[in-house]
Protein backbone atom coordinates (compact mmCIF):
# COMPACT_ATOMS: atom_id res chain seq x y z
CA UNK A 1 0.00 0.00 0.00
CA UNK A 2 1.34 3.41 -0.92
CA UNK A 3 1.99 5.91 1.89
CA UNK A 4 0.37 9.28 1.58
CA UNK A 5 2.43 12.36 0.79
CA UNK A 6 1.42 13.79 4.19
CA UNK A 7 2.98 10.88 6.03
CA UNK A 8 6.17 11.13 3.99
CA UNK A 9 6.53 14.83 4.83
CA UNK A 10 5.48 14.74 8.48
CA UNK A 11 6.81 11.45 9.84
CA UNK A 12 10.50 12.09 9.43
CA UNK A 13 12.96 10.15 11.56
CA UNK A 14 13.57 13.24 13.69
CA UNK A 15 9.87 13.57 14.50
CA UNK A 16 9.69 9.91 15.47
CA UNK A 17 12.74 10.24 17.71
CA UNK A 18 11.41 13.40 19.35
CA UNK A 19 8.14 11.59 20.03
CA UNK A 20 10.08 8.68 21.58
CA UNK A 21 12.06 11.09 23.77
CA UNK A 22 8.82 12.77 24.81
CA UNK A 23 7.35 9.41 25.76
CA UNK A 24 10.36 8.70 27.97
CA UNK A 25 9.95 12.13 29.53
CA UNK A 26 6.29 11.40 30.31
CA UNK A 27 7.31 8.19 32.06
CA UNK A 28 9.37 10.18 34.58
CA UNK A 29 7.67 11.14 37.82
CA UNK A 30 6.12 14.62 37.76
CA UNK A 31 7.82 15.49 41.07
CA UNK A 32 11.17 15.24 39.30
CA UNK A 33 10.29 17.78 36.60
CA UNK A 34 13.24 20.04 37.42
CA UNK A 35 15.66 17.14 37.27
CA UNK A 36 14.07 15.85 34.07
CA UNK A 37 14.49 19.21 32.38
CA UNK A 38 18.10 19.38 33.55
CA UNK A 39 18.85 15.86 32.30
CA UNK A 40 17.18 16.52 28.94
CA UNK A 41 19.07 19.79 28.49
CA UNK A 42 22.38 18.34 29.64
CA UNK A 43 21.98 15.32 27.40
CA UNK A 44 21.09 17.46 24.40
CA UNK A 45 24.11 19.71 24.97
CA UNK A 46 26.49 16.79 25.34
CA UNK A 47 24.96 15.17 22.25
CA UNK A 48 25.73 18.30 20.23
CA UNK A 49 29.24 18.46 21.64
CA UNK A 50 30.05 14.83 20.97
CA UNK A 51 28.61 15.15 17.47
CA UNK A 52 31.22 17.81 16.77
CA UNK A 53 34.02 15.84 18.42
CA UNK A 54 33.19 12.66 16.52
CA UNK A 55 33.29 14.56 13.22
CA UNK A 56 29.57 14.37 12.65
CA UNK A 57 27.56 17.15 11.03
CA UNK A 58 26.15 18.57 14.24
CA UNK A 59 22.38 18.73 14.07
CA UNK A 60 19.05 18.00 15.66
CA UNK A 61 19.73 14.27 15.63
CA UNK A 62 22.69 14.73 17.99
CA UNK A 63 20.61 16.77 20.43
CA UNK A 64 17.77 14.23 20.28
CA UNK A 65 20.17 11.33 20.92
CA UNK A 66 21.64 13.08 23.95
CA UNK A 67 18.25 14.11 25.31
CA UNK A 68 16.94 10.57 24.92
CA UNK A 69 19.93 9.27 26.84
CA UNK A 70 19.32 11.84 29.58
CA UNK A 71 15.66 10.90 29.88
CA UNK A 72 16.49 7.20 29.92
CA UNK A 73 19.06 7.69 32.67
CA UNK A 74 16.57 9.56 34.83
CA UNK A 75 13.76 7.05 34.31
CA UNK A 76 16.04 4.05 34.88
CA UNK A 77 17.59 5.52 38.01
CA UNK A 78 14.16 6.26 39.46
CA UNK A 79 13.20 2.64 38.85
CA UNK A 80 16.47 1.02 40.03
CA UNK A 81 17.32 3.15 43.07
CA UNK A 82 14.92 4.30 45.75
CA UNK A 83 17.37 6.80 47.26
CA UNK A 84 18.10 8.50 43.93
CA UNK A 85 21.76 7.53 43.94
CA UNK A 86 23.15 7.08 40.46
CA UNK A 87 25.49 4.29 39.42
CA UNK A 88 28.10 5.32 36.83
CA UNK A 89 28.29 1.95 35.07
CA UNK A 90 24.50 1.72 34.81
CA UNK A 91 24.29 5.31 33.57
CA UNK A 92 26.88 4.70 30.84
CA UNK A 93 25.16 1.49 29.71
CA UNK A 94 21.67 2.99 29.76
CA UNK A 95 22.82 6.07 27.85
CA UNK A 96 24.60 3.96 25.26
CA UNK A 97 21.59 1.74 24.64
CA UNK A 98 19.08 4.61 24.55
CA UNK A 99 21.07 6.83 22.19
CA UNK A 100 22.13 3.86 20.07
CA UNK A 101 18.50 2.87 19.60
CA UNK A 102 17.27 6.39 18.97
CA UNK A 103 20.18 6.90 16.59
CA UNK A 104 18.83 4.10 14.43
CA UNK A 105 15.73 6.25 13.96
CA UNK A 106 17.31 9.71 13.68
CA UNK A 107 20.34 9.17 11.47
CA UNK A 108 22.44 6.65 9.62
CA UNK A 109 25.56 6.99 11.76
CA UNK A 110 26.96 3.82 13.21
CA UNK A 111 25.34 2.34 16.29
CA UNK A 112 28.65 2.71 18.11
CA UNK A 113 28.88 6.44 17.36
CA UNK A 114 25.37 6.99 18.67
CA UNK A 115 26.06 4.78 21.69
CA UNK A 116 29.17 6.82 22.46
CA UNK A 117 27.06 9.98 22.41
CA UNK A 118 24.59 8.49 24.86
CA UNK A 119 27.26 7.15 27.18
CA UNK A 120 28.96 10.55 27.20
CA UNK A 121 25.67 12.31 27.93
CA UNK A 122 24.84 10.06 30.85
CA UNK A 123 28.42 10.22 32.11
CA UNK A 124 28.22 14.00 32.26
CA UNK A 125 24.80 13.85 33.91
CA UNK A 126 26.20 11.40 36.46
CA UNK A 127 29.07 13.75 37.32
CA UNK A 128 26.86 16.85 37.46
CA UNK A 129 24.20 15.14 39.56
Amino acid sequence: MKRSNFVNRVMTPEVAAIALTGLMALMAQPAKAGTLGEDLASGAGVGLGTGGILGDDVGVDDAVNGAAAGAACLVANEEFHEDGERNLVEDLAIGAVAAGGVGLITNDDSFLTNAAQGAAACGVIHVVD
